[in-house]
């Protein structure tokens, strides 16, 4: 999206099958199947994260994993992969995995999102040589997993249910002068704001009313670990899954759904290996699960006569907030030279910009952004957003660093005014702007066409 507020509607190469930005399913019954994949790393990979590491991967603590959930409305097939990963895949790897499931199993439309960790291995938007060979082969598992995923379709009823879980805070802390102070840890669990706590969990059984998918949508940093880890690990969204996984019956697989958490870290966040980070990682989980287990198990599903899936996608322009030189020479300051690629953007002027919306059963409204949204973005989709059930996916679709608010981006603080921040100020409310007029489009409540005005 340019200054002018235009935008260009998505083309083949990320989310495509869709006519004129938009994809709309006539009614049908909605089935759902799942898969999952180890995408794990050999040792010896640069991790995400943290600038001051000082080695490669040594090892794993807990795999990485990619979950996939399919879901088919009988006209539309689209699927939604939840990575350990600290960010998502550039964009020439998502499209050669949205062209290998369409092939496969003819899913047309993908969510693919990352929790963000800062265990897992870092990745680029391209590479000088081509993609190392770790993310060739976790692209094709992924891929591997849908296809299972799509095989394995079963009539499914689906339900929504919400709860409230403390697990971290805003790091951001302004002071009463009006600046702002970087709140890095905080043990003693001190209450900062903005934060939204709400626990979003979607649960999607198999006709018999036995859970098959357990989505747990929640803004969190996931970062227990500290630099001084060197062992992969999904951090505590692997804790959650697995106290979610245990408390439920039949053997449903728990999706973490990374939320608006540019501005939200747990309360122990950067815990080093000799503070214990492996039982705060533990704790932090198993709060944030045992909450989504109650909710999971207190949601009554049902199944749609009419069962639909209604999508859109457009590719939004946003300009490059820096001087591009200005720019690099800050990446370099702040993360050394050998580091600062990690980091960066393509050095662009203008970028475009995925934005997705997706209807379930008209009932249930996720919207993504392809980085770091801070927490009121969330707060704001959800508010704002015309069906009474909303998720808020980030790091989703791609990775263009830290989208604050206006008001954060002119109050200043990490993210929010300095060489992580990448895009325009403005893009953020652009984007939830954009994605609120294709979900009343959606609806079925905006229309492409003027009204006759009867007077």
């Amino acid at each position: 999206m340019s200054g002018n507020g235009q935008f260009i509607p998505c083309t083949l190469g990320l989310l495509v099958a869709l006519v004129g930005g938009m994809a709309v399913a006539p009614a049908a019954q909605l089935r759902a199947g799942v898969a999952k994949a180890d995408i794990t790393p050999p040792p010896g990979i640069k991790l995400w994260g943290y600038a001051g590491r000082k080695s490669p991967s040594i090892g794993t603590l807990d795999p990485l994993e990619a979950r996939v959930l399919v879901l088919d409305d009988g006209h539309t097939r689209i699927g939604i992969v939840a990575l350990d990963l600290g960010r998502c895949f550039g964009p020439a790897a998502l499209s050669q995995l949205l062209h290998s499931v369409l092939e496969s199993s003819g899913i047309s439309t993908l969510l693919v999102g990352a929790s963000h960790t800062h265990s897992g291995p870092v990745i680029l938007d391209s590479y000088p040589d081509g993609p190392p060979a770790w993310e060739k082969t976790a692209l094709e598992k992924i891929a591997h997993a849908v296809a299972q995923a799509a095989a394995g379709l079963t009539a499914a009823r689906i339900g929504v249910g919400y709860g409230v879980c403390y697990i971290g805070y805003n790091r951001l802390v302004v002071k009463p002068d009006g600046t702002v102070k970087w709140f890095g840890t905080n043990p003693t669990e001190v209450t900062t704001s903005p934060l939204d706590p709400t626990v979003a969990v979607v649960r999607v059984d198999r006709q018999d009313g036995s859970p098959l998918a357990i989505l747990v949508n929640y803004a969190c940093h996931p970062v227990i670990f500290a630099a001084d880890n060197v062992q992969y690990s999904a951090d505590y969204p692997a804790a959650m899954r697995k106290t979610v996984e245990e408390n439920l019956d039949g053997h449903p697989l728990c999706l973490f759904l990374q939320g608006a958490c540019g501005d939200i870290n747990p309360y122990h966040a950067t815990t080093s290996l000799k503070e214990d980070a492996l039982r705060w990682r533990d704790l932090t989980g198993q709060r944030l699960g045992e909450e989504a287990s109650r909710v999971a198990k207190s949601i009554v599903t049902r199944q749609e006569p009419d069962g639909q899936l209604d999508y859109a996608e457009d590719h939004l322009r946003f300009s490059l907030r820096w001087d591009p030189e200005r720019f690099r020479q800050a990446l370099i300051k702040i993360f050394g030279p050998s580091s600062a690629e990690t980091f960066a953007p393509r050095m662009e002027q203008e970028f475009e910009f995925p934005v997705s919306t997706l209807l379930i059963n008209k009932r249930i409204a996720l919207m993504t952004m392809p980085g770091e949204p801070f927490v009121n973005f969330q707060i704001d989709w959800r508010n704002r957003c015309p069906v009474a059930d909303s998720l808020f996916l980030a790091y989703t679709n791609g990775y263009y660093g830290y989208l604050p608010t206006i008001r954060a981006a002119a109050r200043g603080g990490y993210g929010a005014s300095g060489a992580t921040t990448w895009l325009q100020v403005g893009a953020g409310e652009q984007m939830v702007d954009h994605a609120l007029v294709r979900a009343y489009e959606l609806l079925g409540q905006l229309q492409r066409a003027p009204a006759e005005t009867q007077f």
